[in-house]
């Protein structure tokens, strides 16, 4: 029998996967839901952490803070179908939250959520951020990630990118199928990262009415100070230094917080080629994004 490692890619029912996330398949399909979970859905590198530590403010920031500064937040909003030997997988973490709600966060295309959380009707808050600024995060990422594929030279990594030969598959294919969710499920709030760069508190108000939420004014501005970009940067429960598998050295996990850091390393003929490309791909999309703010 063929032997994957943890860091090859591989198809899997038509998205390209590596066992990190497939191993535990099983399991998280039959993950149970509850009617108040909230799950946190997103294309990696594309704001997710920053959306799940405002969330954890929000609702635990006051009445548990200790949280904050003594849980990693990968165990306070546990990575679903994350599974490796040696660590506690995210279903078993997700079932043993003490929390409510539950917070929970995939990178999961739309067809491979498990049906539990349809099925419960749970809110699902979906993070969004450009194709060009999400393509060089994902790079980055996979540069210092020991459980992500080799990503090689900047120009194939993009290549691959653009045909979906990444972990989770085509950036297109996953934005897509999120947004059209919405149509036939209203319990989707869509969030943009350029959205959040440009006016963090109008964003965590608009959130904050699809929760039902209404911290005081003095508690909106402590979460708006807490999640800015360089103060999560510093805080070790949040910036990933506790993770092993994340070499910070080769890059950190936070590592710019930008919207155009693109332009530092698409060349002229990178730029028109990936324009070309997303034009055909995004051409029956109503999803419209900012590359620059």
């Amino acid at each position: 029998m063929e032997v994957i490692h943890q860091r090859t890619m591989f198809d899997f029912h038509g998205v390209s996967m590596s066992k990190c996330f497939t191993d535990n398949w099983d399991e998280v399909q039959n993950f149970k839901a509850r009617p108040d979970d909230i799950l946190i859905a997103t294309y990696p590198k594309a704001g997710t952490t920053w959306v799940s530590y405002t969330l954890d403010l929000l609702y635990f920031g006051q009445t548990c803070p200790e949280r904050q500064a003594s849980i990693p937040i990968d165990e306070r909003v546990p990575f679903l179908e994350f599974s490796k030997p040696s660590v506690p997988a995210g279903k078993y973490l997700a079932d043993r939250l003490p929390t409510t709600p539950r917070l929970i966060k995939t990178h999961l295309p739309l067809q491979f959520v498990p049906k539990s959380f349809w099925e419960q009707n749970v809110r699902v808050v979906n993070v969004f951020r450009n194709a060009k600024d999400n393509a060089v995060s994902y790079y980055h990422f996979c540069r210092m990630s020991s459980g992500m594929p080799e990503p090689g030279d900047w120009n194939t990594f993009l290549q691959n990118f653009m045909e979906g030969k990444v972990v989770y598959g085509s950036w297109h294919d996953h934005v897509n199928g999120w947004w059209e969710k919405k149509q036939t499920y209203p319990k989707i709030h869509h969030m943009f990262y350029e959205d959040l760069i440009e006016d963090t508190g109008r964003e965590i108000d608009r959130l904050c009415s699809f929760l039902g939420l209404t911290p005081s004014a003095e508690e909106k501005e402590r979460i708006v100070n807490e999640v800015n970009f360089d103060n999560m940067k510093q805080n070790p429960m949040v910036n990933y230094s506790t993770m092993q598998s994340m070499d910070q050295k080769v890059s950190p996990f936070m590592r710019k917080g930008k919207v155009g850091d693109w332009k530092n390393h698409f060349t002229v003929a990178q730029d028109e080629k990936f324009d070309e490309d997303y034009k055909q791909k995004m051409k029956n999309s109503t999803l419209q994004f900012r590359s620059e703010v």
